[in-house]
């Protein structure tokens, strides 16, 4: 089936771009996008998820009120015919100006939020090395992602209440990966899978500064030795300068007490160039990705076939430790950080989910 895309010069294979050059059911292309003022008061994260291997597209909007209220919507649908249109049910993603602005908004609907807010880049993006993993032979992983970091504008209505996002106060992130993702959607029955490590850390962040900003990912396993770390410093357009990678990192996270969230983070990034960043993370802020189908939460599962079209909404209180222990897992935690005399914000991901001696787990 021909869609937009074939009209554009960049096939890769011979076919058309209605599908994938594999019939994997796990190929996913994700968008992810984060939006924040710099007080702790406001946070949105919104997702899109393609899934053309289960004819699926889904998308989702979370917005935390001031650390008390998370506000969800959650959506669906059938990909076919509209495979060229990142579109599901009031949600919609348009590229205004390839790697520099995009537009993510939520139209009217009965769930009481919506949004139609403007990313524009002040850097250029960091684009990660491939993760690739097999176990007992078979392919489980392998994506690539690119970071982003900018700016937002727009408005946003949250139960009555209106904010006039500026780009002055509020920040942004965003990312963009594809290939074929292990956690995608409810596992398949009959087949022996891999399990995650049993000594495990996980840990990103998206970091920006006046004048620089930084992405990484970190991905540690204990029990056999496995490490995966890439990430970039960047600057803004009008600096000119390039990037410089980051080869190494060294990590010190305290935690809440009883809890695998954290409290305060210390890193220390270590640049291809010699240079190293000494980085302290303050949390104000978070919004629970799982909300909005990270592995599953009330029904809703990333890439999981919910029928031709599909919404719902969720209202959380987020001040409820019982509601927090279901909700968290993989959190995007806004955090303030200090490098020497610089401060910043932006966006930290830490997940344990097995042992890990260093940090008492």
């Amino acid at each position: 089936m021909l869609t937009r895309y074939d009209e554009m010069l960049c096939h890769q294979v011979v076919s058309t771009f209605d599908h994938p050059a594999t019939s994997a059911r796990e190929w996913t292309e994700r968008l992810w996008f984060s939006v924040h003022d710099t007080s702790g008061a406001f946070q949105l994260v919104s997702g899109f998820g393609y899934y053309p291997n289960r004819n699926v597209m889904d998308a989702f909007g979370l917005v935390a009120i001031e650390g008390k209220t998370l506000h969800a919507v959650r959506a669906s649908r059938e990909l076919r015919p509209g495979i060229d249109e990142i579109r599901v049910g009031p949600f919609a993603y348009e590229v205004i100006e390839p790697l520099r602005r995009v537009r993510c908004s939520l139209a009217d609907n009965e769930h009481g939020l919506t949004y139609d807010l403007t990313f524009e880049g002040k850097m250029p993006p960091i684009e990660e090395s491939p993760q690739y993993t097999r176990s007992r032979g078979r392919l489980m992983e392998n994506i690539i992602r690119y970071l982003q970091l900018g700016r937002a504008g727009g408005r946003l209505n949250v139960e009555g209440m209106s904010y006039e996002i500026d780009g002055e106060r509020y920040l942004a992130e965003r990312d963009h990966s594809w290939g074929l993702r292990r956690e995608s959607g409810i596992p398949e029955s009959g087949v022996q899978m891999g399990e995650l490590p049993q000594m495990f850390l996980f840990n990103l962040a998206a970091m920006q500064f006046e004048k620089w900003g930084a992405c990484y990912q970190l991905r540690e396993d204990l029990g056999t030795g496995y490490r995966y770390f890439s990430g970039g410093v960047a600057y803004p357009y009008e600096d000119g300068r390039e990037r410089i990678e980051l080869v190494n990192m060294e990590h010190d996270f305290e935690f809440q007490p009883n809890s695998r969230r954290m409290k305060e983070g210390r890193v220390t990034l270590f640049a291809a160039d010699g240079s190293k960043m000494e980085v302290t993370m303050h949390p104000l802020s978070t919004v629970f990705p799982k909300c909005g189908g990270y592995f599953g939460f009330r029904g809703f599962t990333h890439g999981l076939w919910l029928g031709p079209s599909f919404i719902d909404g969720l209202r959380l209180d987020i001040t409820n430790p019982d509601t927090v222990n279901e909700a968290s897992f993989l959190d995007d935690v806004m955090c303030e950080l200090r490098c020497g005399d610089d401060v910043g914000y932006g966006i930290v991901e830490l997940v344990i989910p097995g042992s890990y001696p260093k940090y008492g787990f």
